[in-house]
């Protein structure tokens, strides 16, 4: 990635809003390009992969969710949704469909600037405490540090980056319960927000691939009003 002038795709067929963040982006440093329509935008990433991917969840054509979906067959590109003001459902479809963060309309341009900003800097740079080695590894459960994957007993599980982040402060500290709020906090880069359901969708999402490599979903156990851990006695017996 070009960090001196990341560019990104803005796919939103709100022409005064997308010239308006096109403007306001492009004066913060970014190079942007703008579409208006969701098969657009996937023939422009196929010609030319952009760093990052603004995405609206209504779009004229198909929508933003199938667009993130075919997004998500081919490339491994970072995504913001933007989606309607307190509707909770777009946040947890784009979040299981592998979106990397989302912002609810309207917002605050500058809110949208940092968040582009920390998805780029999540994506290009490892989350938490920096590694001391180039794995984790919890019983079969095996994550490359440096090449940003995961396997099951050697056998490769497909993770959003969004997951892999999640699933990579468990492992770092297995046995430890981590907060919803520290988990939104190290893995998303953001504080937690009022009635925020992001962490738990992505650990159910987490939870369901795991169970189709054949690892129960028990092992990463929520403990109401406490958060999250991954349980390593699990794998060491009853």
């Amino acid at each position: 990635m070009n960090q001196a002038s990341p560019r990104l795709l803005l796919i939103d067929d709100d022409v005064s809003l997308a010239t308006m963040l096109h403007e306001f982006l492009e004066l913060h440093g970014f190079k942007v390009e703008v579409v208006h329509d969701g098969e657009t935008g996937l023939q422009n990433i196929e010609n030319d992969p952009p760093d990052l991917v603004i995405l609206d969840v209504m779009l004229p054509d198909i929508s933003g969710f199938e667009v993130l979906k075919r997004i998500r067959a081919n490339h491994d590109l970072p995504v913001i949704m933007l989606t309607a003001r307190g509707d909770e459902s777009d946040r947890i479809f784009g979040l299981m469909g592998g979106a990397d963060d989302y912002l609810p309309k309207p917002f605050n341009p500058l809110e949208l600037t940092v968040r582009i900003q920390a998805v780029l800097k999540r994506s290009t740079t490892d989350t938490g405490d920096p590694p001391v080695r180039d794995t984790l590894q919890v019983g079969p459960l095996k994550m490359d540090l440096k090449r940003r994957t995961m396997s099951v007993n050697d056998t490769p599980v497909k993770l959003t980056a969004a997951e892999m982040r999640v699933l990579e402060q468990l492992m770092r500290r297995p046995g430890e319960v981590l907060s919803r709020a520290r988990l939104t906090q190290t893995a998303l880069d953001r504080p937690i927000e009022a009635y925020d359901r992001s962490i738990d969708t992505l650990i159910s999402k987490i939870r369901n691939k795991l169970s189709a490599a054949g690892i129960e979903t028990r092992c990463i156990r929520g403990l109401r009003g406490h958060g999250y851990v991954l349980d390593d006695e699990f794998f060491t017996g009853d």
